[in-house]
């Protein structure tokens, strides 16, 4: 010991010389000065009391040396502070010197050391002072917290960290005092929180929580939002450290009851965090907070500790139900922090809308029946959340009405969300009916099916909109009532069929479509039927009368005539079972005194009936019963010419029907004979229209008529069609001009014994010439079809033909198409047949 003491006592005579230099103006001197004296200090067994001593005598040189213009000296004197202050027994005796020297260096306005490492290297020492001196620091609270006010904002990253490291240290150390100043480092803190190094900013979290901690309390609202912006920090570890503080402070803040509302959304939102480490941190602070909470209030919850009741019939598979004290803390507290989340849950920023409705759904898990008191407002979030632009959104509120439905009442859920329906049915109310009626049981549903099916099958809301969005939502509305009530849904099965009837109405993708089809599947299998086709012929009646009850007012416009219209295409075959009510519905809408573009579209979906008459009108064999009626009573009338493009349109469509009906063969010849008096006429009218379809359409239906009965028909009623359907061979379209040789064709295969040629000579003579000079056509498809007609027209009157030929074979480009007519009339030995009066030609 005496040995100690004496090295003490060499030293202290050793540093005067180096002491004195420390005060000489050459910066090597005093930067020699003081390398010696850390020699002389360095690596000496000293005793408690020597350290002590030489640490007093040290201390004034050395704080003075901080301010030394040379950098290394500053350095070289901040080491050895340093190190006596970890060796010498009352380190605290310094502190008067050391903290104003720390304070006038980094706690002035400006700060005056300009060294980053040596800021580093001053907070580092008061970092070892906290440590060292503890609670011995209690007078020096102002000074400390301007320090670190200071400091905290550094430039440096470094000191920024290290700072917190000792303000941490610091709040913990004197934690009866440190309270009156906790709420001046709140600023500071709350400034560097976004700083960019992820370091820093769990550095400072985590000294937030101790100095909230620390302190009185108040500034826990001046830090949430800065901790809740953390929660989408892109660093895992700032997260963690948000859920830390967070969950320490649930666990040990002194004012924290007043805080629950304000704290647990904070928490819990890390419930849902993409990293497992975070989420089963928040999960393991959740459980501690609810325990605690129910050892602290467990009188209150005695009777529901002894009758807690077993979880929901229908509770999410795989979810661990919360503890009883959980639970209650989110239901005490909802009322608070619903609104909150109402409101964030329409912000403009994704993330905070994502990380809303992720929270609402685990308050909603924690709530179970409690919610119902809160439905109003979780309804009216629901809706407006389900609007959003983000799926993710959408997935999360879809969630939480499926909540709703396994723990509230549906005599509750299902008055709200069908009146809201009923005042504005929109793509987000059946949305959230979706998903309520998916949470929901069977036993449950089965009272409210009549009201539920009545009400989205009212027009004002199955009907409200034509758009995708709704129709799918509409549609999974149907597919969750037939997926949990099964059997049940017979009682309303009309009324989910007319839904899915309108939703295929309006359906404008495939896959829609394809949707409709497979869900009126399921429907039919509610009822024991093998296919929706099968539906249809259960409910066709009722079907037409619903869809046709004000069919003398539909107009282009009408849901009605869509509505029919789908029936009567997607029946299929059923159709053809109830023609004795569907043509005069038919008959009535298509009259020439209704609305012009609702017969135009009536007509196009006729004609793809007509057009697969046996799969559809006709499948049962019945439809020639009504073929008279259909062209007397509806083509007919619609045939005649008016102004407009719109009637056009209609009578492009009406022949077109008739040309369905024929090509078909859906009458008979006797019937042609009794309605082709009418019709003829207005058929050779429309082979001047303005549509090509149209004027070829009606060459088409001229060849079928007189395929059918020309036979039957009179020389002076054929001496009317074939001048119309020579100048067709005009037209400007080759297709309508080819359509025109094969109705000629079929002209002259009509004309009987009693065209007597000497009679009708001039006619002969026309038809022979006008096919003459088209016989010399600059396209070789059309020379050919001429050339056929001509062919069969030879038997008519060989010897005029041939004279014909000689008059104008010599005017043609080529003789190629004469000699073949010449070679033809000679080869059939038709001059020999011209000895006859006529030549009759039977109907092929």
């Amino acid at each position: 010991m005496a040995g100690k003491e004496h090295a003490g006592s060499e030293v202290s005579q050793a540093l005067i010389r180096y002491l004195n230099c420390l005060n000489d103006d050459n910066k090597s001197n005093r930067k020699r000065a003081l390398e010696n004296i850390r020699k002389e200090i360095v690596d000496r067994v000293l005793s408690a009391s020597a350290a002590q001593d030489l640490f007093e005598e040290l201390l004034k040189p050395l704080l003075k040396c901080l301010a030394d213009p040379m950098e290394k000296c500053r350095e070289l004197a901040l080491q050895m502070l340093s190190d006596l202050m970890g060796k010498v027994p009352s380190p605290e005796k310094g502190l008067p010197y050391l903290i104003s020297t720390v304070v006038h260096r980094l706690g002035s306005p400006a700060i005056l050391e300009p060294a980053e490492e040596l800021r580093l290297a001053l907070v580092e020492l008061m970092t070892l002072t906290v440590e060292v001196c503890g609670k011995h620091l209690a007078p020096y609270l102002d000074d400390m917290v301007q320090i670190l006010q200071k400091t905290i904002v550094d430039p440096f990253p470094d000191v920024k960290k290290e700072s917190c490291k000792c303000a941490e240290m610091f709040a913990k150390s004197i934690p009866e005092h440190f309270h009156m100043q906790a709420e001046s480092l709140i600023k500071p803190l709350m400034q560097t929180i976004s700083h960019q190094h992820s370091k820093v900013r769990v550095a400072v979290i985590r000294t937030t929580g101790t100095v909230v901690q620390y302190g009185s309390g108040k500034s826990v609202d001046d830090v949430l939002s800065h901790l809740a912006q953390r929660l989408f920090d892109d660093a895992v570890q700032v997260r963690q450290a948000v859920t830390d503080v967070v969950g320490n402070w649930l666990l040990e803040l002194r004012d924290r009851y007043s805080y629950f509302h304000k704290l647990i959304p904070l928490l819990l939102s890390s419930f849902n965090d993409e990293m497992p480490a975070v989420r089963d941190s928040a999960v393991s602070y959740w459980k501690a907070v609810g325990e605690k909470w129910q050892k602290e209030n467990e009188e209150d919850l005695k009777d529901k500790l002894d009758f807690s009741g077993v979880p929901p019939a229908l509770y999410p598979v795989g979810v661990e139900r919360p503890s009883l004290g959980c639970r209650e803390l989110v239901f005490r507290n909802l009322t608070k922090i619903l609104p909150a989340i109402s409101n964030d849950i329409r912000d403009w920023v994704v993330g905070t809308r994502i990380k809303a409705s992720q929270l609402l759904a685990v308050l909603l898990l924690h709530a179970e029946d409690h919610i119902t008191q809160h439905m109003e407002l979780i309804l009216t979030t629901l809706y407006s959340a389900c609007c959003d632009e983000e799926m993710q959104v959408i997935s999360n509120c879809v969630k939480s009405a499926e909540l709703i439905g396994t723990f509230v009442n549906p005599e509750v859920f299902v008055k709200m969300i069908l009146q809201a329906l009923q005042k504005a049915a929109c793509p987000a109310h059946l949305m959230v009916l979706a998903a309520v009626l998916k949470g929901c049981s069977r036993q449950a549903l089965q009272p409210y099916l009549k009201v539920i099916g009545d009400t989205v099958s009212h027009p004002d809301v199955c009907q409200a909109s034509e758009k995708v969005i709704f129709m799918e939502q509409l549609m999974d509305c149907i597919r969750a009532l037939i997926e949990i009530c099964g059997e049940d849904c017979r009682i309303i099965i009309l009324e989910l069929f007319k839904v899915l009837i309108t939703i295929q109405s309006f359906q404008s993708t495939q896959e829609l479509h394809s949707k409709v089809l497979e869900t009126m599947n399921s429907l039919a299998k509610v009822q024991n039927l093998d296919s929706y086709l099968d539906l249809y012929r259960l409910h066709m009646v009722q079907l037409l009368e619903w869809t046709s009850a004000a069919h003398q007012h539909w107009t282009s416009y009408s849901v009605e005539r869509v509505q029919f219209e789908t029936v009567i295409i997607y029946s299929g075959p059923v159709i053809g079972e109830v023609l004795p009510i569907f043509i005069p519905i038919l008959k009535e809408s298509l009259q020439p005194d209704q609305d012009p573009e609702v017969r135009l579209k009536l007509f196009t979906v006729l004609s793809k009936l007509l057009l697969n008459a046996d799969e559809t009108v006709n499948s049962q064999g019945q439809f020639i019963g009504y073929a008279e009626i259909l062209i007397k009573d509806i083509l007919v009338p619609n045939l005649h010419w008016h102004v407009g493009r719109v009637t056009a349109a209609i009578r492009m469509t009406a022949i077109s029907c008739l040309w369905a009906l024929l090509h078909s063969q859906l009458l008979s010849a006797e019937q042609a004979l009794n309605v082709h008096e009418p019709l003829i006429p207005l058929v050779i009218a429309t082979l001047d229209e303005d549509s090509k379809i149209t004027r070829l359409t009606a060459c088409r239906v001229i060849r079928a008529v007189l395929q059918f009965c020309g036979q039957y028909f009179d020389p002076d009623k054929l001496n009317k069609i074939y001048p119309e359907l020579l100048k067709r061979l005009d037209d400007a379209s080759d297709e309508v001009r080819i359509a025109a040789t094969k109705a000629l064709i079929s002209w002259v295969k009509s004309v009987q014994g009693t065209y007597d040629r000497t009679t009708y000579r001039s006619h002969i003579e026309f038809l022979y010439r006008t096919l003459l000079v088209h016989l010399d056509d600059p396209e070789r498809n059309i020379q050919n079809a001429v050339l056929d007609v001509l062919r069969e027209g030879s038997v008519i009157f060989p010897v005029l033909l041939l004279r014909e030929i000689d008059a104008v074979k010599h005017k043609h480009r080529s003789t190629f198409y004469c000699d073949q007519l010449l070679q033809h009339i000679q080869s059939s030995e038709a001059i020999a047949k011209g000895g006859s009066a006529s030549v009759a030609i039977t109907c092929s």
